[in-house]
């Protein structure tokens, strides 16, 4: 297979949805001859902010001059960017030879692996042939039964959590917490974000059922140096990756600390593109509640015509909330993705909470960013990852939309 033949067929592995458990990646990582005993692990589990402490651990070890693999979900515009070594995306030429051997060598097998299955083993094994020192290693959903979880870490991360993939994990905020902290190992050092006291607990029972040598809270946000991340969020999150380090004992020195936070890039995270559109991920109530704040320590009482598509499985009433009040007017728009709510669904919750305030409905992003561009205020696009790589590959004029993906 080519290129654009593999990822088609991974994508198509989506039809088998997704079946936490460990036993179908263990065969995949026995079948294929991979090793886990070489790099050093720092696995990242949490609800929000694992993108962000995941790209300051990789840049700090690159800062470093660590030989660095980074692990993330989703991608933003292209497949490649899940899988990355050095900063550097695997080749389109990896990803075909190494996807067409993951076919046949899974050829006929039962259960089918999942497509986050086939990934991680991808991945894995890209960052065994780089040669890589350290691998920063992004759960996918949950933890316990997460296809990542297949490594003993050097350190085990968990940021802030809150209620989401509730139909997976739980419904509260203790039995969620208790599948995050599935990573934790005997022996292993474990450092959490500030939790809710019911999350927090929770974790606790964990690492003393595991054996985790040391469980500690990050106390107070990094200020050691600049972060090139927007947000005092992102401040608890340096804290976190620069704690985590520590745990990890990789001998990271100051100055590459200071370098890896003043350089790190999270695409997709309040980035800022041009002087009047704003990009955000966030896709659960307690990332849009963080994104309005953020919102407001950038730009003040300023509005925004907010452009707004969220998947069908998130609490849409919660999401609107806590970003209505920086609306001016509202754009509804689907997701490119099977996931996704209807523009009249969401145009829908804005009209129940806030009837006053303008809403239409677009057909698709390029459509709403046009209709947005003719508006005074800045515009912000939120509600989604996928969302937000739908319009990079707009405003970045790549040719073409992302290829449409549920996970």
């Amino acid at each position: 297979m080519n290129y654009d033949e593999s990822v088609a067929w991974l994508y198509s592995t989506q039809m088998h949805g997704i079946k936490l458990g460990l036993e179908v990646v263990h065969r995949l990582i026995d079948a294929s001859g991979l090793r886990l005993d070489g790099p050093k692990f720092l696995h990242v589990a949490g609800t929000n902010g694992k993108g962000s402490v995941c790209a300051m651990l990789d840049a700090i070890c690159r800062a470093a001059g660590r030989r660095t693999g980074l692990f993330t979900s989703p991608h933003l515009v292209t497949f490649r960017e899940r899988i990355r070594v050095d900063g550097e995306m695997i080749s389109e030429e990896e990803v075909a030879r190494r996807v067409s051997e993951l076919r046949a060598l899974t050829e006929g097998w039962s259960p089918e692996p999942t497509f986050f299955e086939l990934v991680t083993v991808l991945a894995l094994g890209h960052f065994q042939r780089a040669g890589c020192e350290v691998v920063v290693l992004e759960t996918g959903m949950g933890g316990r039964l997460d296809a990542t979880n297949v490594v003993t870490p050097a350190v085990s991360v968990i940021t802030p959590i809150a209620l989401d993939h509730q139909q997976w994990l739980g419904a509260t905020l203790t039995e969620i917490a208790g599948e995050k902290a599935g990573i934790f190992k005997a022996e292993v050092p474990a450092i959490s974000a500030p939790q809710a006291a019911e999350a927090a607990e929770a974790l606790r029972r964990q690492a003393r059922e595991t054996g985790t040598l040391v469980l500690d809270f990050v106390p107070e946000p990094w200020s050691g140096s600049v972060v090139n991340l927007a947000g005092s969020h992102q401040l608890w999150n340096a804290a976190l990756a620069v704690r985590a380090l520590a745990l990890a004992a990789l001998g990271i020195h100051a100055e590459a600390i200071e370098r890896g936070l003043r350089e790190v890039q999270w695409p997709g995270r309040f980035q800022r593109c041009g002087e009047r559109l704003v990009l955000d991920g966030a896709h659960n109530p307690a990332a849009a509640v963080r994104l309005a704040e953020t919102w407001r320590e950038v730009f003040g009482s300023e509005q925004a015509t907010l452009v707004l598509g969220v998947l069908a499985d998130k609490d849409l009433p919660a999401i609107v909330a806590a970003l209505l009040p920086l609306a001016a007017r509202v754009i509804a728009v689907p997701v490119r993705s099977p996931r996704s709510a209807p523009a009249e669904e969401v145009r829908a919750v804005v009209g129940g909470l806030a009837p006053e305030l303008p809403c239409a409905a677009a057909g698709d992003v390029a459509s709403a960013l046009a209709a947005a561009g003719a508006a005074p205020e800045r515009v912000l696009l939120c509600g989604s990852l996928f969302l937000v790589g739908e319009a990079l590959a707009c405003v970045e004029a790549q040719g073409s939309l992302p290829k449409a993906t549920a996970q």
